[in-house]
């Protein structure tokens, strides 16, 4: 018997969105997620000297089916490539951080979009992980 790659085993923040899809009010997986860092991917047109100032960032909006704007944040590197291969830059960010910075007419954030394990948290769903 192997054992799998430490890339292969989930992150924390992958671990609290299974429990998220089994029961959406488990109270320990919303602290987990709220606690744990996720990437943002990094647009192309933004300079790299923007890329490490550590008090902006940059956030790319993509559209749901549908039209609706959603701001993509994933939990690990494998999840970001799988949804958007061309990607090559990301930021390590803690989703409490951003999540308290979150404008009340900002996009919804789609952690780990295009997954079966994947959650969309509307603004009002947002400033609710920050709170924790």
């Amino acid at each position: 018997m192997t054992t799998p790659a430490h890339d292969d085993l989930p992150t924390p923040a992958r671990r609290a969105l299974d429990a998220l899809a089994a029961d959406a009010a488990d109270p320990a997986a919303l602290d987990a997620l709220a606690n744990s860092d996720v990437l943002v991917p990094v647009p192309d047109d933004i300079p790299d000297t923007d890329v490490t100032d550590p008090t902006a960032l940059a956030v790319p909006v993509l559209e749901r089916p549908g039209g609706e704007p959603v701001v993509p944040v994933f939990t690990s590197e494998a999840d970001l490539a799988e949804l958007l291969p061309a990607v090559s830059r990301y930021r390590l960010v803690p989703l409490g951080a951003l999540a308290a910075q979150w404008p009340d007419d900002a996009p919804a954030l789609a952690v780990d979009a295009g997954s079966d394990h994947g959650l969309v948290l509307t603004s009002e769903g947002i400033h609710t992980l920050a709170a924790r």
